[in-house]
């Protein structure tokens, strides 16, 4: 019954480290997958929010111009605060400017903000190398912005 018991503990040696080497890639690469949706999660948040500021300077502005000024650097300055690595694209559709006169309203102020973020550097295979992220915002035009 010993010698039986000796062979059982003998067979089973090794198989921990064995178990470890099977499944430490798999462990990582579900860490990995975790962090990527983590990175995007906050660079989609900083792009939504940095599309909502811009909406929201253009639409108290004086004209169209003012607008996309303060719109884009509005826009950058909130990606930057938030550490995102990218070249912002950023368009202000100032439409509601020429639609009527100030006082009456008008179609709202949109900003679209388009950022691509690396994922690079997290080196999981099937990830793509960049993630283009894009949002939208509308705020209503300031009725008593001439005054």
């Amino acid at each position: 019954m010993t010698d039986r018991l000796r062979r059982g503990l003998r067979s089973d040696a090794g198989n921990a480290a064995l178990e470890l080497v099977v499944l430490a890639p798999v462990l990582l690469a579900i860490l990995g997958l975790v962090i990527a949706a983590g990175r995007t999660s906050v660079a989609r948040g900083a792009v939504e929010a940095a599309a909502r500021d811009a909406a929201r300077q253009a639409s108290i502005a004086l004209n169209p111009a003012a607008a996309e000024a303060a719109g884009q650097a509005s826009a950058q300055a909130a990606l930057r605060e938030d550490g995102l690595d990218c070249d912002p694209s950023v368009n202000i559709d100032t439409e509601g400017f020429t639609a009527a006169q100030p006082g009456q309203p008008t179609l709202p102020v949109v900003a679209t903000v388009t950022c691509t973020v690396p994922l690079a550097n997290l080196y999981l295979p099937g990830l793509p190398g960049v993630l283009t992220l894009r949002a939208s915002f509308s705020s209503p035009l300031d009725l008593y912005r001439a005054r």
